[in-house]
């Protein structure tokens, strides 16, 4: 099926991830990080819980789990595709996308995509690969040298931490049972082999 007709369904588990075109920056300074993370508050918490995130230099990874929609149970439209309700999901992602791109085309003076269309998503299907993901998505500035504790632009920090987040915080630690071994199985490199 082509990924641009199947729904995110409500409910679910998703690992949502793009990259730049042709690998390219796709933050370019940390105004650029902090800006995508401010749209991505703006765009996607009415419609997902976060369980997960990273911002690396040229991709991102988010661990998205899809809300139920209120208004959807009394509105129906007849629209089929790209345009129906059941893809309401994919279109706030490519809102954040589409938005972000375009203040940093207008900041850099460039024009055209900034990432790759569509973006891609995996449907998560049992814990354990719920688990690898979470651990997988913070474990990814180990590539650039950088303990994962002292990476300001992943959710590692707020969930290891004291402090208030937005971070599904309590619902991922669960799946770790406690904070202590949240920590400890961060420290196993983990591989997600099926992308």
């Amino acid at each position: 099926m082509n990924i641009r007709e199947e729904a995110i369904e409500c409910d679910c588990f998703y690992h949502i991830f793009n990259r730049g075109v042709n690998g390219q920056k796709v933050f370019a300074n940390n105004q650029n990080f902090e800006f995508f993370l401010i749209k991505a508050k703006l765009y996607l918490l009415d419609y997902f819980d976060v369980y997960a995130y990273c911002l690396m230099n040229n991709h991102f990874h988010f661990l998205l789990r899809a809300k139920p929609l209120q208004h959807h149970a009394t509105k129906k439209s007849t629209k089929t595709g790209l345009h129906s309700d059941d893809q309401i999901y994919s279109k706030q992602i490519g809102k954040l996308i589409s938005s972000y791109t375009q203040a940093f085309n207008k900041v850099e003076n460039r024009h055209g995509p900034l990432l790759e269309s569509p973006f891609k998503r995996k449907k998560i299907e049992s814990e354990t690969y719920l688990r690898n993901c979470l651990i997988y998505i913070h474990q990814n500035p180990l590539e650039l040298g950088v303990k994962l504790e002292d990476y300001q632009y992943s959710s590692y920090r707020a969930i290891a931490g004291n402090k208030g987040t937005a971070i599904k915080k309590d619902e991922v630690i669960d799946y770790f049972d406690t904070v202590e071994n949240f920590v400890f199985c961060h420290k196993k490199i983990v591989e997600l082999d099926d992308f």
